[in-house]
């Protein structure tokens, strides 16, 4: 799982161009919208599109969307759960 964490942390940083930012910069309980790493609706979309491409998890409904995005960990478990690659 911790090996899970890091590469989407990386992945996270690579794809939302967050060039400042290490892995290690990221809390993996930390919020990525609002106060945590400070994403907003465009950023999602990109998560949206990099799930479906490196995990084959397709999201339909907004809603389950935040509720995934809670954080690192929380994203972890989901793709854990539902990982189809």
């Amino acid at each position: 799982m911790d090996e899970l964490i890091l590469k989407l942390k990386g992945e996270i940083i690579e794809v939302l161009n967050l060039e400042d930012l290490q892995p290690e910069d990221i809390a993996d309980d930390a919020p990525l919208f609002g106060e945590g790493l400070g994403l907003d609706s465009i950023d999602a979309l990109e998560l949206i599109v990099l799930l479906e491409k490196n995990y084959g998890i397709k999201l339909t409904d907004p809603a389950q969307g935040r509720e995934i995005f809670q954080s690192i960990r929380v994203l972890a478990d989901y793709i854990q759960a539902n990982r189809k690659k």
